[in-house]
């Protein structure tokens, strides 16, 4: 009978084992790394895309497909992401059915739908990064503003146009790319009037009168570089920003006071566990927003009217943010596990640790933004020392390292005797 081949150990098993068999030997640790050996990453992360031009945009993506992949990275927002891609999509449909008319000398559309949006919820919840995400996947330039930087035309401060000549820069000069492209506008609901009785109110209704032609559409100058004989040279061209998406967002604090006064509520309030004569929360509070209660808020009718599809964003939990550590494809733990093992060190966090970050950021009231300032402050002093350590080859950290800010350090673990210990993350 024939004896079955020995089976050969796959790729990280065999660096281990070499790894641990040179430890052991020289009395250090080593960690094998060569051409034929160095990991590869079994997915690979997103990156933010080469403009090809028009014809690179994905214009045929699919609701279900786009929301497929924000599940991959953001946690919470069903409906939010729900909306978001089918209404984009429709967006970019639209788009390419009018092109594929007008090749074929086909009659226009009758009416003109554009779907720009308006996000509602706190800060550190995913707005930003949602349509940031979707702008990499469809292949479109994307350009983030602040409303409180603008001014009416004609005072101190940016201009509105200011958002659609930066949106040409990340398109690199193609007008027609540039043109398809989305413009997030956040803190928008600094912008609101105040119904001041003298002077004009520059900041508030000006603002929101100068943004009412941008974002229905209009044609914007725009300078761009030209190359020629005499080298580079600046020259402003016209821009349609009929087909720019523009996506609006905010906290809208003090909504949810004007929507309960509409309902009949009574003390509705940042904070969990609002009560109401029917146990609202705020998140159930304003996902019941209307037209009307965005006037009362401090918009004009027009502008709101711009702004037709509004979804919002829930408030995250400390549940959530633990999943935010460790879920998502670009994880905080997962990019610094990956740091450490640069290292040749393998980092753990205990389930005490990971809800002692969570628990941090409830507190500062930042969100998953927060998140990343307090990983970082816990592991500066790890991060500084570690190289010299070269013993270590496990670190692992619990919630005292993360209450102490780093003045109480991680347990670091070696296997310099033979003896391998291993400490199960989370």
């Amino acid at each position: 009978m024939q004896e079955e081949p020995p089976k050969i150990p796959d790729q990280e098993t065999l660096e281990k084992e070499l790894s641990d068999y040179l430890s052991k030997k020289y009395g250090y640790r080593i960690k094998v790394v060569s051409p034929i050996m160095a990991p590869q990453p079994k997915e690979p992360q997103p990156t933010p895309p080469e403009y090809g031009g028009i014809e690179g945009i994905r214009f045929d993506m699919k609701p279900e497909e786009l929301e497929d992949y924000l599940n991959q990275y953001v946690v919470r927002q069903d409906e939010s992401k729900a909306v978001l891609a089918t209404k984009i999509c429709t967006h970019y449909n639209r788009i390419k059915y009018l092109r594929r008319r007008a090749r074929f000398g086909s009659e226009q559309m009758v009416g003109r739908i554009k779907n720009n949006i308006l996000l509602i919820g706190p800060t550190g919840v995913g707005k930003t990064y949602l349509v940031k995400l979707i702008a990499q996947k469809l292949g479109v330039p994307f350009v983030k503003g602040d409303a409180t930087k603008f001014s009416e035309t004609g005072y101190v401060g940016g201009d509105v146009e200011d958002l659609v000549r930066e949106l040409v820069i990340q398109a690199d000069d193609d007008i027609e790319l540039a043109e398809h492209g989305i413009i997030y506008i956040d803190e928008i609901d600094k912008i609101r009037s105040y119904g001041r009785s003298s002077g004009p109110d520059v900041g508030g209704e000006g603002v929101q009168q100068s943004l009412l032609k941008i974002l229905e559409g209009k044609k914007a100058t725009v300078p761009v570089k030209q190359g020629g004989a005499k080298g580079w040279q600046q020259e402003f061209v016209e821009m349609d920003t009929t087909n720019i998406l523009f996506i609006c967002g905010g906290s809208f604090a003090g909504i949810e006071e004007i929507i309960g006064r509409r309902l009949g509520k009574s003390e509705i309030g940042f904070g969990a566990g609002v009560s109401s004569k029917n146990n609202m929360t705020v998140g159930e509070t304003l996902a019941m927003v209307q037209t009307e209660d965005l006037i009362r808020f401090g918009f004009i009718p027009e502008f709101v009217g711009r702004l037709p599809i509004v979804t919002v964003f829930s408030e995250l939990t400390e549940d959530d943010l633990v999943r935010i550590l460790t879920e998502p494809k670009d994880a905080l733990v997962k990019q610094f596990q990956k740091l450490f093992e640069m290292e040749g060190v393998n980092l753990c966090f205990t389930t005490g640790a990971l809800r002692s970050v969570a628990r941090k950021s409830l507190e500062r009231k930042s969100g998953a933004r927060g998140l990343r300032a307090i990983l970082e402050d816990a592991l500066l002093d790890v991060q500084f020392e570690l190289p010299s350590k070269i013993w270590v080859r496990e670190c692992v950290v619990d919630e005292n390292t993360i209450e102490s800010e780093g003045s109480i350090p991680p347990e670091f673990i070696s296997d310099l005797y033979g003896e391998e210990r291993r400490i199960a993350a989370y």
